[in-house]
């Protein structure tokens, strides 16, 4: 006992360092590498995402469990939530808030009715900078009323039965979630409504990334690049 007590005085800075972390992981921020396209071309395969998790509730770390709730999310943020229909970690795009009506006719996003406007189609700058990282489809602007500008991706010439999407109402506590990546995607129109419940945090930037497809080289431009 006396030994252990030692090795713990000698190192008390290490420790103390690895509770932190624990604790900053758990509940504070955090950071996950994006496997998959279905954010292309806001987040590519490889990036490394920064998470702050204290933007939606204070939650005791490594649980679901919520000491009190801290902000609202947002239309439009980028949000980490652990989804239980699909069984995994997730990282979407808000598109509806509790109450809306959401609508997808052929790729056209209808919010309460509201069509969104889709610009800057086929605009070069929109694209990721890599060939190897681009994808046969077009690339444009979409916004609404109360929603950012952000890029999503269509694929015209694929088929996806998720083009099409019925009227449905958000309950209560509840999200509804997209990729931008919108026919390489399965989000809310395949799994559901998110509750609150399961969100994590808030996406906010890209950390670093590796080109998964180009033997893990750095995509330097990428670093530390703010997420809209």
């Amino acid at each position: 006992m006396n030994k252990l007590f030692s090795i713990i005085r000698n190192n008390k800075g290490f420790i103390f360092f690895i509770i932190f972390l624990f604790v900053f992981r758990g509940a504070v921020a955090d950071w996950h590498p994006v496997p998959t396209g279905s954010m292309k071309p806001t987040i590519l395969e490889g990036d490394v995402v920064w998470e702050n998790k204290l933007a939606y509730d204070l939650q005791i770390p490594f649980t679901d469990i919520s000491l009190m709730r801290t902000g609202e999310p947002k239309r439009g943020e980028i949000i980490v939530f652990t989804s239980a229909a699909a069984d995994k970690r997730m990282i979407k795009r808000l598109m509806g808030l509790p109450g809306d009506t959401v609508e997808v006719r052929n790729n056209q996003l209808f919010i309460n009715d509201e069509a969104a406007k889709y610009t800057n189609l086929r605009d070069e700058t929109l694209e990721p900078q890599r060939d190897i990282d681009k994808e046969d489809g077009i690339y444009a602007l979409e916004s609404l009323s109360d929603l950012k500008p952000h890029v999503v991706q269509v694929k015209p010439s694929e088929y996806n039965p998720l083009k099409n999407f019925e009227k449905i109402t958000i309950p209560e506590d509840h999200y509804f979630f997209m990729g931008d990546n919108r026919d390489n995607s399965a989000d809310s129109r395949y799994y559901g409504f998110v509750p609150r419940s399961e969100l994590r945090g808030h996406a906010t930037r890209i950390l670093l990334s590796l080109n998964t497809k180009d033997g893990y080289k750095p995509r330097f431009e990428r670093f530390l690049e703010m997420l809209k």
